[in-house]
């Protein structure tokens, strides 16, 4: 009996340092998460800025661009995925892998070679585990991205798009990543980032004697184009990041607030177990004592 108490008093000081452990990690997701929302908030203007003057140039300049021409025909196309650098975040990181293994069969589907480019270090893992290869990866900033790292990933993407196909190079650039849409609900979701397809903020004209509106570009379109485009891939690939950073942490800090709940249910279950131990051997010892008290009574 008293090994069977010892035994839940350990298990109590385990559960009780991992739950420790458990509630600093739910906290420090806490502090990070809200800084990385307000990243998210200053960022998505500029980069739907960049979009809609991207757009804008490219279609109403006569300026075909490599960034913005779609390929007669589409041989390869690159496939970002954007996941975390730790695990411990519930299911974050198996849902955007998910995605993108989904988007990478559709790709497939249409006859296109998909080549990885892999941001964070469970994707890098999922694709070495399966003995994958994949064209580049970046790893070790998952939580808290700059925007040198979308730059450099940026830069890398667009000198690749800038090949031909048979020199390597890629006809298309898909991006899976975890959209933040609060605290509670993140979803995985897909772009095309390249070759530029979404135009926004350009109004149909609502009659037939409404004109859409002119534009006179200075510089050229072309130069216009050569300027916006790689900043407008960049700018993307930035907001990609910060969303995946707030969506990591905040399912870290679901995931580590289940795990302790779970801790304070199993100290309470270990704690109820061991005081029934403790009953049962304090009962199993007074009963000796009376038994043998009432045997001496009887001897004489």
């Amino acid at each position: 009996m008293g090994a069977q108490i010892r035994e839940y008093r350990q298990r109590i000081r385990s559960v009780s340092a991992t739950k420790k452990i458990t509630r600093a990690m739910e906290l420090m997701a806490a502090s990070r998460v809200v800084r990385a929302q307000q990243a998210v908030r200053e960022s998505t203007p500029y980069a739907r800025a960049l979009t809609r003057a991207a757009s804008a140039v490219a279609t109403y300049s006569d300026e075909d661009h490599p960034l913005t021409t779609e390929p007669e025909n589409v041989k390869r196309a690159a496939l970002v995925v954007i996941a975390a650098d730790r695990g411990l975040a519930g299911g974050y990181n198996s849902k955007v892998l998910k995605e993108g293994e989904r988007v990478a069969a559709s790709l497939r589907d249409e006859g296109k070679e998909v080549v990885p480019y892999l941001v964070g270090r469970r994707a890098v893992s999922f694709y070495s585990f399966r003995k994958r290869e994949y064209a580049a990866e970046w790893t070790g900033s998952s939580e808290k991205p700059s925007f040198e790292n979308a730059r450099e990933i940026g830069e890398r993407l667009v000198a690749d798009f800038s090949r031909d196909a048979e020199e390597g190079g890629v006809d298309e650039v898909h991006v899976v990543y975890t959209h933040f849409v609060s605290m509670v609900t993140q979803d995985p979701e897909v772009i095309r980032l390249l070759p530029l397809e979404v135009v926004e903020g350009v109004e149909e004209p609502g009659d037939e004697d409404e004109l859409l509106p002119l534009y006179e570009f200075e510089p050229s379109g072309e130069e216009l184009l050569d300027t916006l485009l790689p900043r407008y891939v960049n700018a993307r690939i930035f907001n990609c990041l910060l969303q995946a950073a707030a969506s990591e942490l905040a399912a870290r800090q679901r995931a580590m607030k289940s795990a302790t709940d779970n801790a304070e249910e199993l100290i309470k279950k270990y704690t109820r177990l061991a005081n029934q131990a403790r009953q049962a051997e304090i009962t199993q010892e007074i009963s000796e004592i009376v038994g043998g008290a009432t045997a001496l009574a009887e001897s004489k």
